[in-house]
């Protein structure tokens, strides 16, 4: 008996460029369409969630969160949206940055609890690099994960987050100047 085994993703797949081929009106085929774009782009997502968040399980909420939205309405964002790559990742941005808002706020607390809860730790969480990275603003964290770690270009990084090649450029240069001050004496430059 041979096991089935599932089909392993071509380069393009790989690449994270996505064809879709849902019809209008087929809800069966919209499904099938956005099962595929998933099984495909998850990876992907998944990288850019945890740089943005900071952690592999805030991450898999943003990813999971963002493909919910995304699936209840995939017929017509597949129709619409030549790169539905580009646009989930930049729904990811913006609800980061919305999350991010929301609770950067105090939580106060009316007592402590009596046994604190065993916090299992990332094996990033003392990264220099990602605690840099961390630190950054949502959009300036949201471009340099997209232009150094998934190697888009301006252009595609304007598209995925709906701004200009110029704020681009200028939301990259202010994160590089901010981590080259952070990281300076870690790799023998900058000023400490």
């Amino acid at each position: 008996m041979t096991a089935h085994l599932p089909a392993v993703p071509t380069a393009t797949e790989a690449s994270g460029v996505y064809r879709g081929r849902a019809r209008r009106g087929d809800m069966a085929a919209a499904e099938d369409d956005f099962a595929e774009f998933v099984r495909v782009a998850l990876p992907g997502l998944m990288r850019y969630g945890h740089a943005l968040a900071g952690n592999p399980h805030d991450a898999a909420d943003l990813v999971q969160t963002v493909l919910e939205k995304v699936g209840a309405r995939w017929s017509k964002i597949s129709r619409n949206c030549a790169d539905p790559t580009a646009y989930v990742r930049k729904a990811m941005a913006n609800t980061h940055v919305s999350r991010w808002r929301r609770t950067r706020r105090e939580t106060l607390l009316a007592d402590f609890p009596d046994i604190p809860a065993a916090i299992q730790q990332d094996r990033l969480e003392h990264e220099p690099l990602w605690v840099a990275l961390r630190s950054l603003p949502p959009r300036q964290r949201a471009v340099v994960v997209l232009r150094y770690y998934e190697g888009l270009s301006e252009l595609e990084i304007a598209d995925s987050l709906g701004i200009s090649c110029g704020t681009v450029k200028s939301q990259a240069s202010k994160a590089m100047a901010t981590l080259r001050k952070r990281l300076g004496p870690l790799v023998g430059g900058g000023d400490a």
